[in-house]
């Protein structure tokens, strides 16, 4: 192979591998694993969440990111599946998990506290908190 037909061979290679990059979107890494998520940070998608949906998939998430760090409690209304919930500190540390929270499509839905300051949430499909084995302090890395 020519020197040119290889550098073009190559440069090739390295811009579909910077497009796969780029399309991946954002994502987080918990203890090893990646997931792919959606990120909501502002009032209207922080509000409506994960509503309406039928499932997510398994390498999927919802990161909800807030200004500042308070105790936060989410509710379930009209998710159809269940989840894990996720409160990380200003850090990114694990403060504390709500595990298995059922789907609630009937009011009164009861809301889940993270029981500490947090500044993000991740919403994984239930059983994925325990899959990891996650404990206080494990650290979310975010990928935008």
């Amino acid at each position: 192979m020519t020197r040119l037909r290889y550098f073009h061979v190559a440069t090739l290679a390295l811009c579909a591998t910077i497009q796969a990059c780029a399309a991946k979107g954002p994502s987080v890494d918990l203890k090893g694993q990646s997931y792919s998520i959606e990120i909501a940070e502002d009032n209207a998608t922080r509000e409506h969440g994960l509503m309406d949906r039928a499932s997510m998939p398994a390498d999927h998430g919802m990161l909800f990111v807030f200004p500042d760090d308070v105790p936060r409690a989410f509710w379930m209304k009209n998710c159809k599946f269940p989840q894990d919930m996720l409160f990380f500190d200003a850090e990114r540390k694990l403060v504390s998990v709500q595990h298995d929270v059922p789907a609630c499509t009937a009011d009164p839905c009861p809301a889940y506290s993270s029981g500490a300051p947090a500044r993000y949430v991740l919403e994984l499909n239930a059983g994925q908190a325990k899959k990891l084995g996650l404990t206080s302090g494990d650290e979310l890395t975010i990928h935008r």
